[in-house]
């Protein structure tokens, strides 16, 4: 990658080592993996199918959890194949080009996903503290057009990304730390002066992540103080229909938070906890929200019940 005649040169290609000090047992560990990714899939799959076939689900509730659903399956699967062909091949090899379409994708992506979930939460805070002006406020084209905004939002925020990196000279190494392409991680390869880039991260972070968390805490203080003078079995019924996003509010940000966290304050570049972190980032959310939403939320789980007993009888005759 590095001409030995200049001090300086441009990145052709990276190398993903995978998981450190675990390359021996990289191949085991892409079965459970694999199956976590498969389950992600199936399970953001049939909440997409469910909603989309049954018209009783067809709300402003429901159609945000089908974008959620289909983030989900977009966010794993911008790392998960080549994460296996890394464990299972040793396709360690990856293009510069292609590093950084999988860098944009994963961090416009979760762009995305952070909007959506503010989004959801506005959708309960009208609910439950303006109840009669809900299908007013949220009607489908406007959700529709609050998903198209969640599309623009992250991709506007990640569309300086491939600039900023591709502006860097690499002379040192062009072995990544992770199973995917991360902008803190590529950035930390680079043999010039990164201000800039750490910069553009924290004000991308601040502006979005930082933002939509803000929003989504202030939604729900109002959300409480409205729950609180209400009757017990109404205080039941609203802090119910909000659980499911609750957790999947923490799953999303604690992972996130915590990657960025270590990323910012971690000095070596070998240590595996980051990469367990990351990983666990991009896959863990997909692979739980489905199971959040089907268990905690009731019309979700009769569904899914139907759907199964209907398969199961028809496979029966």
């Amino acid at each position: 990658m590095v001409d030995t005649n200049s001090s300086e040169s441009s990145a052709t290609y990276f190398i993903l080592i995978g998981l450190p000090g675990l390359e021996e047992a990289q191949f085991w560990l892409a079965f459970p993996l694999c199956s976590l990714y498969l389950i992600a899939v199936l399970g953001n799959l049939t909440i997409i199918y469910i909603v989309r076939t049954e018209h009783s689900l067809h709300e402003p509730m429901y159609i945000f959890l089908c974008m959620l659903s289909g983030l989900d399956i977009l966010i794993s699967t911008s790392s998960m194949p080549k994460m296996m062909a890394i464990f299972w091949f040793n396709s360690t090899t990856i293009q510069f080009d292609a590093c950084l379409v999988q860098m944009f994708a994963i961090h416009s992506l979760s762009g995305m996903e952070s909007t959506v979930l503010l989004a959801m939460a506005f959708d309960r805070y009208v609910a439950i503290c303006h109840p009669l002006r809900h299908s007013t406020v949220l009607t489908l084209p406007r959700v529709a057009k609050i998903g198209m905004a969640a599309v623009v939002r992250g991709a506007a925020l990640m569309a300086p990304l491939p600039v900023f990196i591709k502006r860097l000279p690499f002379c040192r190494s062009n072995i990544l730390s992770h199973s995917y392409c991360l902008h803190q991680d590529v950035m930390k390869l680079a043999c010039a002066d990164i201000r800039v880039n750490v910069i553009y991260g924290l004000i991308v972070i601040i502006s979005a992540i930082g933002l939509d968390s803000l929003l989504i805490s202030f939604s729900y203080l109002l959300i409480l103080k409205t729950v609180l003078g209400l009757t017990r079995e109404a205080q039941a019924k609203a802090f119910g229909t909000c659980v499911s996003h609750v957790c999947a509010v923490f799953i999303f940000y604690v992972p996130f938070i915590g990657l960025s966290m270590v990323h910012r304050f971690s000095k070596r570049r070998d240590s595996l906890l980051p990469v367990i972190m990351a990983n666990i980032y991009l896959l863990i959310p997909p692979v739980l929200n489905p199971i959040v939403y089907g268990v905690k939320t009731k019309e979700i789980r009769q569904r899914i019940l139907r759907l199964f007993l209907i398969t199961t009888h028809t496979s029966d005759h």
